[in-house]
């Protein structure tokens, strides 16, 4: 079974965007990128979607939700800032096929738990870049593996 964890697309400088930051969308480049997700995440079953409420996040999974048939589901543990409710999240999702959508801050603790718990191996240089996924193999009880997927190329 495999969890997807995606970093939402790109959605310009958070320093120039006016108003709630949780209303902020995706910009051209970010919009690509979701479109350009639905192809990079081809071959993985899925079936679920969880993203963060914010809307870059949500915008993000999108175009998979629609290519796949599938509702998102928001969930206020992936917001920003939320590693603790992130990491319990993902824990409580082993054995699923799950895409779930977060932001850049959250995912190098998701990474850290499972590598301390999990015994995953991250490699020597982990990263997250926006539209950038970790792909989190496991079995009904453990998760087992984790390769990182670069952003695709848009």
């Amino acid at each position: 079974m495999t969890l997807v964890l995606l970093r939402h697309a790109s959605a310009g400088d958070r320093n120039q965007w006016e108003g709630d930051d949780r209303r902020r969308p995706l910009d051209p480049k970010g919009q690509r990128q979701a479109e350009a997700v639905v192809a990079l995440l081809d071959e993985f079953e899925v079936t679920a979607i969880l993203s963060s409420p914010a809307r870059r996040c949500v915008q993000t999974v999108e175009p998979l939700a629609e290519a796949r048939d599938l509702g998102i589901v928001t969930q206020e543990s992936l917001w920003e800032d939320r590693a603790a409710d992130s990491i319990a999240l993902v824990m409580s999702l082993v054995g699923t096929d799950t895409v779930v959508c977060t932001h850049g801050d959250n995912i190098p603790s998701i990474l850290q738990h499972l590598a301390v718990t999990e015994g995953i191996e991250l490699g020597s240089h982990p990263d997250w870049k926006k539209a950038s996924s970790w792909v989190v193999e496991s079995d009904a009880e453990h998760y087992r593996s984790a390769r990182y997927l670069p952003p695709p190329l848009v």
